[in-house]
């Protein structure tokens, strides 16, 4: 029996969380779910994220979360990102791959690529300074007095600050998890984005960990000339990696680059922000957000949550594609060790989906195809299809 924080969300959460959570009991696993209210009602009401709903991930170590809605501009902060910082979830994979009878451009390309990205620095890392205020004025004017030879040349009651921290120890801890995670699922290159041409001592500080990171696991550099300052030995042993290519993209050529050949490509290793951008254009790549699953990791506590919005406009209206949160599912039992029910889980899905005929209204070649199904009939094709596949 496996214990699991199982957060239903808003708008369309609810729907696709209790459609995954029967497809994930037809596996035949046992799981004792915890739910935790966490939507955007309940938190305008609390006034944060409530503390039980911290505590039962903290508890329970495993979570499954459906999506929340995040006011745009204004009220409280994304609850992804609190949840991430707050739980110390710093490596968050998105899985973005191709099944057949999924509507893309890139249909041919048999896309399989892993998007790996540092979840609790960079720009998410939420140090901002609002525009007019006495701290930032302060702010802006130690900027200027700086020896740095840059200046904040605009207004001083008028410009927002924010702030982009790159650490060694964060850089080193998402990369070293990239790394195992091409190693433990045979995979074969490990590629680092960034922007290190113009951002250089955060940017370049991410390069320059990422090289000695893929020295440590005995990497192929596609740029054998490229060089690390940092002790390329690091701590502790890693597994063999000498299969492994180790590659660089600055993050407008790779969006290029992946809309062109995403073939070439299989780990991607990304700081936040570009992790974010780059995630969805993934995503793009094999249907859309509605067929990609996510996960956030972290020392002691991992996430597995739809990256697709909470699409309010949709609730309650038994429409919306299951597939996202139900991969993510897919991911949740990987990580339980319950790799069997896993891999069934995933090829039911992609069996629905080829045969095309129990699946929501965005699985259909014509959208406004009569014969499309609920959010609830898709999933009891799916379990239906997992009791065939014994």
């Amino acid at each position: 029996m496996h214990n699991v924080t199982l957060i239903p969300g808003d708008g369309v959460g609810p729907e696709i969380a209790e459609a995954t959570r029967k497809c994930v009991e037809a596996t035949g696993v046992k799981i004792s779910w915890d739910v935790q209210e966490c939507g955007i009602e309940v938190i305008e009401k609390v006034g944060k994220v409530p503390d039980s709903v911290l505590a039962s991930v903290r508890k329970n170590k495993v979570a499954l979360k459906a999506p929340i809605t995040t006011p745009i501009g204004k009220g409280f902060r994304s609850v992804n990102v609190f949840l991430r910082q707050e739980l110390g979830l710093y490596a968050c994979v998105r899985p973005c791959k191709s099944f057949p009878g999924v509507r893309t451009y890139f249909s041919d390309s048999n896309v399989n690529l892993v998007v790996v990205r540092e979840n609790t620095e960079d720009l998410y890392a939420g140090v901002e300074f609002q525009a007019g205020l006495p701290a930032t004025t302060e702010l802006i004017q130690a900027i200027n007095k700086a020896a740095t030879g840059k200046k904040i040349s605009t207004g001083l009651d008028t410009t927002g600050i924010s702030i982009k921290p790159i650490s060694v120890e964060g850089t080193r801890n998402i990369a070293k998890f990239a790394f195992d995670y091409a190693v433990t699922h045979g995979r074969k290159s490990v590629t680092s984005v960034c922007k290190a041409n113009i951002m250089k001592f955060t940017d370049g500080l991410w390069y320059d960990e990422s090289r000695a990171v893929a020295a440590s696991f005995g990497a192929k550099f596609e740029q054998p000339e490229l060089k690390s300052k940092s002790d390329p030995t690091l701590d502790g042993k890693v597994p063999d990696g000498s299969k492994l290519t180790y590659m660089e993209r600055l993050i407008d050529n790779m969006c290029m680059q992946l809309v062109q050949k995403p073939e070439l490509y299989d780990v991607i290793l990304l700081p936040n922000l570009y992790g974010d951008i780059l995630s969805d254009l993934c995503a793009g790549l094999v249907g859309g957000l509605g067929v990609a699953p996510g996960a956030n990791y972290g020392a002691d506590s991992a996430i597995f949550e739809a990256t697709h919005g909470s699409a309010p406009k949709y609730k309650g209206q038994n429409k919306v594609n299951p597939t996202a949160l139900i991969l993510s599912a897919k991911l949740m039992l990987d990580h339980l060790g319950e790799a069997k029910a896993a891999a069934k889980l995933e090829q039911a899905v992609a069996d629905v989906i080829a045969e095309g005929k129990n699946v929501t209204y965005d699985l259909k070649p014509n959208r406004t195809d009569p014969t499309a199904v609920g959010t609830s009939q898709m999933a009891d094709a799916i379990c239906k299809r997992i009791a065939e596949l014994g």
